[in-house]
């Protein structure tokens, strides 16, 4: 599995959102400064945000952007969708819509399986949880593996 530039900036954004205390609007150039991402890029990337119902926007001098709904509420797999949208596809298809046939048949229960476990993480962590880097016993017990920090 593959996590994109923008995927990685808009969970990156929203942390920085959610760490912020008194639920100020924050603008885009201060959420890219705290986080290191381009300026334009994280622009668009808020406008996703946007219209995936992860955040809000404010217009106006103090204007900027919110988490729409609380931090505890938001999972990883919330903001991943809202910019690149399902999690897991293969050739841009769902793993329910495929098919195949003869030696490729058992394939379509891996790529569900993949599915599955991508969803076990990004589904149970929430913006809050990164903030406060406490992440649930679930994500630690596989990030522990003795093979999970190897790269094969």
């Amino acid at each position: 599995m593959r996590v994109s530039a923008k995927a990685d900036y808009a969970v990156r954004a929203c942390a920085e959102l959610a760490s912020r205390p008194g639920g100020e609007s924050v603008p885009s150039d201060v959420l890219a400064a705290g986080q290191g991402i381009p300026t334009s890029f994280l622009e668009r990337i808020m406008g996703d945000l946007r219209r995936g119902g992860v955040v809000t926007s404010v217009r106006g001098r103090s204007g900027g952007y919110l988490l729409a709904r609380g931090a505890d509420e938001i999972t990883l797999a919330d903001v991943i969708r809202a910019v690149d949208g399902p999690l897991v596809t293969v050739r841009d298809v769902r793993p329910p819509g495929l098919t195949y046939e003869g030696s490729a048949t058992a394939l379509l229960e891996v790529w569900v399986a993949l599915r599955t476990a991508v969803r076990d993480v990004l589904d149970v962590v929430t913006l809050a949880d990164v903030v406060a880097r406490n992440l649930p016993e679930s994500v630690h017990v596989l990030a522990a593996r003795e093979d999970a920090w190897e790269n094969p």
